[in-house]
């Protein structure tokens, strides 16, 4: 069994653009080079994963790696927006997991191709609840952890972000035209790692829980 679309489910048409090596302990970890500009990738909207649905590890992986991050939601239309400006695009702050089939995109990257099979893939976009931006008192100061079958294999704080949240609104809309919909997962910190089938996922923002998930 895989992902099964849900028909009373309204067609999304959101992008979603994901943002690697934010954090320089998962660049430590992955022995990848630190960049000098945010590396940017885009899965899409079938990549999200349909509310209350369970994750199943797709046939073409034996190694899907889960990454927590803080997910940003663009409110309005923008491009080539002033990093001063930046907070008024978007209004909530979430979290979520970018699935990754790390050997997948390592199979790709030793070629030099495109990454999209090992993070595109269905599913491979958890999406939790949203929280009001006003619910927090500084945006570059949130906690966030990803807990593994009640043991937490994932701990970061958005003041270790390389590049904070306004910067990459404004990045990445030098290249991308953002508009109502649109979500921002803006980098995973260190402690990535595999899922197997029945690890049971669960993501906090604050010490609120935002998502939970089994695995399958």
């Amino acid at each position: 069994m895989g992902i099964v679309p849900n028909p009373n489910e309204s067609i999304s048409r959101m992008k979603i653009i994901c943002i690697g090596r934010n954090y320089v302990d998962h660049i430590a970890e992955l022995n990848n080079e630190k960049p000098s500009e945010p590396v940017v990738f885009i899965k899409p909207d079938s990549a999200v994963l349909p509310k209350e649905q369970d994750f199943y590890i797709p046939e073409f992986s034996q190694d899907v790696h889960y990454e927590v991050e803080v997910l940003v939601k663009i409110k309005k239309v923008g491009k080539h927006i002033d990093e001063q400006f930046a907070h008024k695009y978007y209004d909530e702050i979430g979290l979520g997991l970018d699935f990754t089939a790390r050997d997948l995109q390592t199979q790709l990257k030793e070629k030099g191709l495109p990454w999209e099979k090992a993070k595109g893939f269905d599913g491979a976009a958890v999406v939790g609840k949203w929280l009001p931006k006003t619910n927090f008192e500084d945006l570059n100061n949130l906690d966030f952890q990803l807990k593994k079958n009640d043991e937490v294999v994932q701990k970061g704080n958005t003041a270790h972000m390389m590049w904070k949240i306004d910067e990459l609104i404004s990045y990445v809309s030098r290249y991308f035209m953002l508009k109502k919909g649109d979500i921002i997962f803006t980098g995973t910190p260190a402690g990535v790692g595999k899922v197997n089938a029945n690890d049971y996922l669960v993501g906090t923002l604050n010490d609120k829980e935002l998502f939970s998930l089994k695995i399958k």
